[in-house]
């Protein structure tokens, strides 16, 4: 792991004369890979079970306390538990990921949502509905982990973060589905309205397990496992450019340790390329680097979560209805009307991504999510206390969330996903990656399943305040510690960690030897750094 080293910023620079002068100018108005545009699209899809999971359970929850006669516990851990046992997915599908290759990982995760949407769709009892919630968990982990670690590895740097952020798109599209199959089915009888809302999301799950087997596997996989052959053709067909195959495969190959000079269609690769020792280096001696690259990887999906997103997301219908909206069918319209504007804001920023960059994206939406948090506690804080109903106050609170989810998916919802599935190095991407989505999801169940109970604590506006209070923190650890990757390959991304606080100067000193490298490319067709 010596070469992970953040002081090796030389290497970075004299990386960059490998590249041709057409080359050069790519990155100022790169044509869109359709073909990496069509993989990404199917890969990313497999989010849509997670999304249409969390938007369903807000409609179909009050139905099954009604149905199985359960308690406010029972249902908080009924809508949480799911995000307790992804956990075990995701943790799983890092080194199933290094074992069968990422394309299958998303089959398996397709076939163990069926199974499990199934089984709650036929649930008879409480029990019944925990075991089906228990498989969907499974699935979900899965999809979670694999669809922006497989959509990192095939996009080129150019338009790596529009398409990294596909993800968090089909998750917002899957919980606009759940809103909608709420409203669609909340007119049929108490006992089958629920079942038909989970059962329903076996559907997708059949046609994304057959998209997926047209996707071809991730290049970086493929070098890892010797294929070089195929790596190549692949990174051919995704790339901007033949210029930037080559490069981005001899930059593979190096990570992986192949020397660049190996050209065979077949090569044997250590054991160590195939997962073994992950662990080791991430947690026992793992570099500065690392460090810093396991702090920011874990650290954004365990400030995503614990800003309050799922809470409003689940309860939604509980929200509105302390906000002074009591009929039923208006309050299933207010939650789809919050799906409306979680996906609108998400498509916006998709595209702001990779011109924007992820840090201006990510402080700004952080920044809105403080706002609209404070304006929403002091409204439910005003309503609670007023016995008369305050229109103003009501329907300042409706906005205050249709502002926090729009503030949350134009910034550090997509980019929780981009950032953690582009920072980590090759070797510990599935693995290093699957820690932060399991961080996501326990995180997202310990609210989903305590938010009840805390705003019966505190009180609702309460517990907004205390939302709130997070995101400031998270505000102040985004800026201090998270560099700018916007445009960097998969493998230059060692030089801007490992400095922590100064990752600024880090960056000039990389910039500056860039443009050094540039001008001696310019003079001095040799490339190498004086």
């Amino acid at each position: 792991m010596d070469d992970m080293k953040p002081q090796n910023i030389q290497m970075s620079a004299q990386q960059t004369q490998k590249l041709s002068p057409d080359f050069d100018h790519l990155p100022q108005k790169p044509k869109r890979n359709k073909y990496a545009f069509g993989c990404a699209i199917l890969a990313s899809m497999t989010s849509i079970l997670l999304g249409y999971d969390v938007g369903v359970m807000s409609g179909a929850g009050p139905l099954i306390k009604d149905d199985l006669k359960i308690s406010d516990v029972q249902l908080e851990i009924i809508m949480g538990i799911i995000n307790i046992y992804s956990l075990l997915g995701s943790a799983a599908a890092g080194r199933t990921s290094d074992w069968v290759g990422r394309r299958y990982t998303i089959v398996i995760a397709a076939a163990i949502f069926f199974i499990g949407a199934l089984l709650m769709g036929f649930a008879t009892n409480y029990a019944f509905l925990m075991v089906g919630r228990f498989v969907a968990g499974l699935g979900v982990g899965y999809a979670l982990l694999i669809a922006p670690v497989y959509t990192a590895e095939l996009s080129p740097a150019s338009s790596r973060g529009f398409l990294t952020s596909f993800p968090e798109v089909f998750i917002n599209t899957g919980v606009l589905l759940g809103y909608v199959s709420n409203y669609a089915f909340s007119k049929l009888p108490l006992n089958l309205g629920w079942r038909f809302m989970l059962g329903i999301g076996a559907i997708p799950s059949v046609f994304l397990a057959i998209g997926v087997l047209a996707m071809p596997e991730s290049p970086r996989w493929l070098v890892l496992q010797g294929r070089l052959g195929d790596a190549k053709r692949v990174l051919d067909k995704t790339s901007d450019s033949k210029e930037e195959a080559k490069l981005r495969l001899a930059d593979i190959k190096e990570a992986a340790g192949i020397p660049e000079d190996c050209d065979d269609n077949v090569v044997q690769v250590s054991k160590r390329s195939h997962g073994e020792g992950v662990w080791k280096e991430l947690f026992v001696h793992p570099t500065p680097t690392v460090k810093h690259i396991l702090l920011a990887g874990v650290g954004i999906h365990f400030f995503q979560q614990c800003s309050g997103i799922d809470a409003v997301v689940l309860y939604s219908p509980k929200i509105f209805e302390k906000a002074g909206i009591t009929s039923k069918s208006d309050k299933l319209l207010a939650t789809v009307a919050v799906g409306f504007s979680k996906t609108i804001f998400i498509l916006v920023a998709t595209f702001l991504l990779d011109r924007v960059g992820r840090r201006p994206l990510l402080l700004t939406s952080v920044g809105g999510m403080i706002a609209s948090l404070a304006t929403l506690g002091t409204c439910l804080t005003i309503i609670d206390h007023s016995e008369k109903k305050v229109i103003w106050a009501v329907a300042l609170a409706i906005t205050s969330v249709l502002s926090f989810v729009a503030s949350f998916s134009i910034g550090l919802g997509p980019i929780a996903w981009v950032y953690s599935s582009e920072i980590f190095p090759l070797r510990l991407r599935a693995q290093g990656t699957s820690m932060g989505t399991a961080m996501n999801r326990l995180m997202s169940g310990t609210i989903s399943m305590t938010f009840l109970s805390l705003y019966e604590a505190i009180t609702i506006g309460g517990a907004f305040f205390l939302f709130m209070g997070v995101a400031i923190v998270s505000w102040v650890f985004f800026y201090t510690l998270f560099p700018e990757t916007q445009g960097r390959t998969l493998e230059e991304m060692q030089v801007l960690f490992g400095t922590f606080f100064k990752w600024r100067s880090t960056m000039r000193e990389l910039e500056k030897n860039k443009h050094v490298s540039k001008e001696d490319g310019n003079s001095n067709k040799s490339g190498q750094i004086k």
